[in-house]
């Protein structure tokens, strides 16, 4: 008997060993650091690549095809995907930028995707990289745009209240063989969306309606010079 109650006392222990052990893995396990959090990461989502009515009717003469420049923006630093806001309440110098949002793309290769989609349903768009030339019965030259984003940020009034701001400054430049590069017109397009909600959400949806509209004042502008 004195055999079976030291065996069954050595069991217990080990069975009190196993549960100890466990109890520490487990706190040891909650003193682990937590992932990181990914950001959220937004895009002007889906183009709405229907004709405008009042372009809608097929032109008598076949448009010109329009050379779009790598589109640019000198404000912001190469590549940097941060979503930007001011306070225009508090330091409306002081750009800032979301911790937890992020644009999928830097900003002027969204405007220059979009641009080239959207522009592309009037006229042939093409790239600085396509070297074409118009027929030798054409006698219209084909001209470049160039575009810069000079701002693109979400603008706070107050707390609860905001709104896009994008501004883009556009070149177009007529490419001539003999008498060289002339300047065609220039103009700065200012649009400004309020925003549904104060927050990343609200800021790229509305983001996303002002380069739309910016897209259809810079074609109506083209239209002006029979581009």
């Amino acid at each position: 008997m004195a055999d079976t109650k030291i065996s069954l006392t050595g069991r217990g222990a080990w069975r009190l060993l196993g549960a100890s052990s466990l109890v520490l893995a487990l706190a040891a396990c909650s003193g682990l650091p937590t992932a990181p959090t990914q950001p959220v990461r937004y895009d002007l989502g889906m183009a709405d690549l229907a004709v405008p009515a009042a372009n809608a009717a097929a032109p008598s003469v076949a448009p010109v095809p329009l050379v779009l420049a790598e589109v640019q923006a000198p404000g912001l630093p190469e590549g940097l995907t941060a979503m930007f806001y001011r306070l225009n309440y508090s330091d409306s110098q002081q750009l800032r930028a979301y911790q937890n949002a992020r644009w999928s793309l830097p900003p002027a290769q969204m405007v220059e995707q979009r641009l080239r989609m959207r522009l592309g349903l009037e006229r042939p768009v093409l790239s600085g990289k396509d070297n074409v030339r118009p027929l030798l019965a054409d006698k219209r030259s084909i001209a470049q745009l160039r575009v810069t984003v000079d701002e693109f940020n979400q603008v706070f009034d107050n707390a609860s209240n905001s709104r896009a701001l994008l501004r883009l400054s556009a070149s177009l430049i007529g490419v001539g063989e003999s008498a060289g590069n002339q300047l065609l017109g220039q103009k700065v397009f200012t649009v400004e969306v309020p925003a549904a909600s104060a927050d990343a959400a609200g800021g790229a949806q509305a983001m996303a309606r002002a380069v739309d509209e910016a897209a259809v004042q810079l074609s109506r502008w083209l239209q002006g010079y029979g581009r």
